[in-house]
């Protein structure tokens, strides 16, 4: 049976996650793709801390060590940081690696530069990841775009965000008791700035505006607002009136053909799709010329949400390769 050689960029959160499912969905990968998969080489900044036992061997603080290994084949990477994440993943795709990724603040910037690196060395790219945690948009909305042509995309694109707008309509918390929780529970960072301010959502809208559109609108036009501009007082108001404020990243082409973003705390109704979407759950509505508007809605963030679709990721492109479809 062949071996595919795999090496994991980065070791936190979903980087365990990767390991975790690699090694406990072993032998249905077997058995589904007819190949062993292996992971070789652990890419961390420290490698005197064994974070999971049992990988202190396949820890490396240089990348060269991923490129000298034979037999390498596919990367995946769970750093945070534009760099030296595009650099990693740049040299493994001329070494001919697929890679798959969750880095929403690299791909948001350069994931088009490396889909067209990846053609011209004849590997894929998997992506998944960057959007929406477990929520499979990326596959959803490729399978549309087949046919359909897409108008406009709302999402709630971060779990923060809408775990302390939940928890303050529900609970009556002030927004500085929903953030403590979130930090205490590990949804949002000590500095949470990125998930509040609405920069997280801002980059994952404009990965979904190159998917839908084929371009991004210019970044310094999108409006983005972030959810600390809201009151109690203000979520309070809205909920008497059967309203809900949700932190809506949105992106549509005009009737001008403009490609037009906003990221904002929206008031919706009970019609809305994002209406029912409560705690750290995230979910894209797309409005369709054929379909109508889709509704895709799953968990956010985590190890296992996020890790999970990346080894779908990997699955679907060893899949591709070997001519059959892969579900897991």
């Amino acid at each position: 049976m062949a071996v595919i050689k795999a090496a994991i960029l980065g070791f936190g959160t979903v980087g365990q996650g990767i390991y975790h499912i690699l090694n406990e969905k072993r032998e249905e990968l077997r058995e589904k793709l007819g190949v062993e998969l292996e992971v070789a080489k652990i890419v961390v900044r420290d490698t005197s801390r064994e974070r999971v036992p049992g990988t202190q061997h396949l820890l490396t603080d240089n990348i060269d060590d991923v490129f000298a290994e034979k037999g390498m084949q596919v990367v995946f990477e769970a750093i945070v940081n534009e760099e030296p994440a595009f650099s990693y993943l740049q040299r493994a795709i001329e070494h001919k690696c697929h890679v798959i990724t969750a880095n929403k603040v690299m791909f948001a910037k350069r994931g088009i530069e490396l889909q067209e690196l990846a053609k011209k060395n004849g590997v894929f790219v998997g992506y998944e990841a960057t959007v929406a945690g477990g929520v499979p948009i990326i596959k959803t909305m490729k399978n549309i775009l087949l046919v359909n042509d897409v108008s406009r995309i709302q999402g709630i694109l971060n779990g923060t965000t809408n775990y302390m707008l939940t928890k303050m309509r529900q609970e009556g918390w002030s927004y500085d008791q929903a953030l403590a929780e979130a930090q205490r529970l590990g949804y949002a960072e000590a500095d949470p700035f990125n998930d509040v301010s609405g920069q997280d959502a801002f980059k994952k809208l404009m990965i979904l505006s190159d998917l839908a559109f084929g371009e991004q609108p210019a970044w310094s036009e999108v409006e983005v607002i972030g959810i600390d501009t809201l009151t109690l007082d203000d979520i309070k108001a809205a909920n008497e009136k059967g309203l809900r404020y949700r932190h809506v990243a949105e992106v549509e082409k005009n009737a001008e053909g403009q490609i037009i973003g906003k990221v904002a705390p929206m008031l919706v109704n009970a019609e809305h799709p994002l209406f029912p979407i409560d705690d750290v759950f995230n979910a894209v509505s797309m409005e369709t010329n054929y379909i109508g508007t889709l509704t895709v809605t799953g968990p956010g963030a985590g190890m296992y949400p996020t890790a999970s679709v990346m080894v779908e990721d990997y699955a679907e492109i060893i899949g591709k390769r070997a001519g059959f479809v892969v579900s897991i």
